[in-house]
């Protein structure tokens, strides 16, 4: 009888304390490759963000820590973006509207960091592209979520087909 208190005991045990293991976030943002981005722009065309980051930006993980996981924030990427992230130091090829972009060990970067940065390497780099054959908007350096809400808006609303930025923000009313 003991022995089949003690295999209960440790059960349940073994059940509770599952139940405190951290799960990940539903509301973390759903990155994608930079191929599944391209590949499910082609059936529903929406705006990219793309996170251009090291591993070894201090506030690159700042950002993920405090603005890309609350909660107002992941859901809107989710809803209105195609959300990539890219290491600017990755050793892998990068392909974009059909080009390939590699390491350049003289740069210590991947062209493709190099070219939607316009040579501004400077980390974290949130880079909007509109649609596909737009010119990247890139917005460098660590944005509070608060600070983020404006020209994740502009872009994600669509409000940059009819109004400048300038225009925008001038009437923007803030809701996070």
């Amino acid at each position: 009888m003991k022995k089949i208190a003690g295999v209960f005991i440790l059960a349940l045990i073994v059940l509770v304390s599952g139940s405190f293991i951290a799960s990940p976030k539903e509301n973390a943002v759903h990155w994608l490759t930079i191929d599944q981005a391209q590949a499910a722009y082609q059936n529903n065309p929406k705006p990219f963000l793309i996170d251009i980051y090291t591993s070894w930006c201090y506030w690159c993980k700042v950002m993920d820590k405090q603005t890309y996981s609350t909660d107002s924030v992941a859901n809107y990427i989710n809803e209105h973006y195609y959300a990539v992230r890219i290491d600017a130091e990755t050793k892998d090829s990068v392909e974009w509207r059909g080009k390939k972009y590699g390491y350049k060990a003289e740069y210590k970067a991947n062209e493709f960091a190099a070219m939607i940065l316009n040579g501004q390497m400077s980390f974290p780099t949130t880079v909007f592209i509109a649609d596909i054959n737009a010119q990247p908007a890139a917005l460098q350096g660590y944005l509070k979520p608060a600070e983020f809400e404006p020209p994740l808006t502009y872009f994600g609303s669509g409000a940059y087909k009819t109004q400048s930025f300038v225009d925008f923000a001038k009437t923007f009313s803030a809701k996070w």
